[in-house]
C-alpha cells in the first residue's frame, strides 16, 4: 500500500491545549504532517488518514507528537472564537461556514 504524506501549517493566535501535550502552548505557527494509507479499489483509489503528527518546538528543540485531527479543528476553532470575541482579525484558518435555515423576516 502506498502512503502520502501532506504537509501544511496551521496558525494560533493566542495559548492553546491538545491533550497529547504537556501543558499548554504558545501561540504560534506549528507544523502539521498527515500520513493517508492509499486502498485501491475496482474504480478508484480512497485515502485513509493513518496518523497526523504536530510538531512541537521546546527550549531548542522540536519533537513530533502524535494527535486526533478532530481535537487539533477543536483548538484552532476555540482561537478563532476567542479572536472574533477579542474583536481581532478573523485568522486564516478559521472555518467559516454559512448558515443556512434561518428565518426570513
Amino acid at each position: 500500500m502506498a502512503i502520502r504524506t501532506t504537509r501544511t501549517q496551521v496558525t494560533f493566535n493566542a495559548p492553546f491545549a491538545l491533550p497529547e501535550l504537556d501543558g499548554v502552548q504558545p501561540g504560534g505557527t506549528y507544523d502539521v504532517e498527515t500520513d493517508e494509507e492509499a486502498f485501491e479499489g475496482n474504480e478508484r483509489t480512497v485515502f485513509v488518514r493513518i496518523a497526523t503528527l504536530l510538531r512541537v518546538r521546546s527550549s531548542g528543540s522540536t519533537s513530533t507528537v502524535t494527535i486526533n485531527p478532530a481535537g487539533l479543528q477543536a483548538a484552532l476553532d476555540r482561537d478563532a472564537a476567542s479572536s472574533l470575541i477579542a474583536g481581532e482579525a478573523i485568522p486564516p484558518h478559521a472555518k467559516l461556514t454559512p448558515r443556512t435555515n434561518l428565518p426570513l423576516s
